[in-house]
């Protein structure tokens, strides 16, 4: 697409495809307490779809998917319940991500949530297990340390779980 997230994500396959290792990109406009419907269908839904699908299969399409982790989320969940202004407020114990690519299942879903959306129902996994399963396929060891600068070695990650079942 012709707008920034658009030619963000275009800027972001070029620089994977020059070799360079860890790219990030941003979309705002998503903290919609108010107004979540108007928001979600006019806009953001429409162009956050079709910006990852086109990246992910211009990446699949170059061959350059295999090798690229493609991994899309918020900070966090939004409100099961509707609220008094249309709108949708922060939730913690439940949310989504979209995960494509470098060792990844494809077509793969983990996990669902009760009826309601209000809690994990089968399969639960949290922010530190996704992180622990991308630094696997990143060849990052579960017992990995760095130093900080002082040098006081700090783990990479302590609490979470490698999601096997997500691995191709």
């Amino acid at each position: 697409g012709l707008h920034p997230f658009g030619q963000s994500a275009l800027t972001a396959r070029r620089l994977v495809e020059a070799g360079v290792r860890f790219v990030t990109i941003g979309s705002g406009g998503w903290d919609t307490h108010g107004g979540n419907f108007r928001a979600l269908r006019g806009n953001l839904l429409p162009q956050l779809d079709g910006v990852l699908a086109a990246l992910v299969a211009d990446l699949d399409g170059r061959g350059l998917l295999d090798r690229t982790v493609v991994y899309c989320a918020g900070e966090f969940g939004r409100t099961p319940r509707v609220n008094g202004t249309a709108g949708r407020d922060h939730w913690a114990r439940s949310m989504a991500v979209f995960l494509a690519g470098g060792g990844l299942a494809r077509g793969y879903a983990h996990g669902s949530t009760d009826p309601q959306g209000m809690e994990p129902r089968a399969d639960a996994c949290s922010p530190d297990d996704v992180s622990a399963t991308i630094f696997q396929l990143l060849g990052v060891a579960p017992g990995h340390e760095v130093a900080t600068a002082s040098g006081r070695p700090v783990a990479v990650f302590r609490e979470g779980k490698i999601l096997t079942r997500l691995l191709a």
